[in-house]
């Protein structure tokens, strides 16, 4: 196991009795969560535990799962001490276990968090989408109001996007994994930007899942990126009125007009 392997001990119970086994031992370093299936009721039980432990007790924890499960999860997981991975790698986990043990509030064990190679991939995450939230600030006049929903307005100054446009771009970027490695340009964050926008304009709903496969990258880094635009104000998370079990995601009011006057700038850019 990935904690043992780094010299921590590590206590592992089965699934049905981890709810039980967080409340009899309140004093863990860190919480390790491993997902494999859906519990139905007793997993929204152990899900709420988690998140109840890492608020009061301020207990990091790591949850694993497959991707079908992750709008459970983040329907009822939103404390930041909680990092999620979908279907890890052996790399991601011991990043993930380094992190959580750096920020736990108590501890036996002191841990060098800048000697992990994933610790430097998240400060060039974090160095990115912050550039790319300066830059939408700056497109974008609408004072952001802590906490209050503005509503994106159709006419006046901001210009109008046809549905057709955003997905022709979206068509154009994918088309070029037909001829060059995907990898040589994954900008998960501008794809996720796009995606929103689109389902802004078709008035329709996205959730997290559908968000990390518009992403086109690993679902994990996917997660990363959205809770990072999420805190930085770029994503507003909305509960499914019909679903409590599912959230979905949309573009902040900010962020949507910042996106429309881009798109009213590269089509005064284009040939007439």
């Amino acid at each position: 196991m990935t904690a043992e392997s780094g010299g921590f001990r590590a206590v592992a119970v089965p699934l049905e009795e981890a709810a039980e086994r967080i409340e009899l031992q309140p004093q863990a370093s860190a919480i390790w969560l491993e997902l494999d299936r859906d519990l139905g009721p007793e997993l929204d039980h152990l899900l709420d535990k988690v998140e109840a432990n890492a608020v009061l007790d301020q207990c990091p924890a790591v949850i694993t799962s497959p991707l079908p499960l992750i709008d459970r999860i983040m329907a009822r997981v939103t404390d930041p001490s909680v990092e999620m991975l979908i279907d890890p790698s052996v790399s991601e986990r011991a990043t993930a276990l380094a992190l959580a043990m750096a920020r736990r509030s108590a501890g036996d064990r002191l841990y060098d968090i800048t000697k992990e190679p994933g610790a430097i991939r998240l400060q060039q995450l974090s160095d990115e989408v912050s550039r790319i939230a300066a830059t939408l600030a700056r497109l974008s006049v609408v004072p952001k109001e802590q906490g209050v929903e503005m509503p994106v307005p159709a006419t006046g100054d901001v210009p109008a996007v046809s549905l057709d446009m955003v997905r022709q771009v979206i068509r154009a970027r994918r088309l070029r994994s037909r001829f060059f490695d995907e990898e040589l340009f994954a900008d998960p964050a501008w794809d996720m930007l796009l995606d929103l926008l689109q389902a802004e304009i078709a008035q329709h709903r996205v959730p997290v899942s559908s968000l990390c496969i518009a992403a086109a990258v690993p679902p994990t880094t996917a997660l990363r990126w959205i809770k990072t635009m999420t805190d930085l104000g770029l994503f507003n998370r909305r509960a499914d009125p019909h679903d409590g079990r599912r959230i979905f995601v949309e573009l902040s009011a900010g962020a949507s007009q910042a996106m429309r006057r881009y798109f009213g700038e590269v089509g005064r850019l284009a040939p007439a």
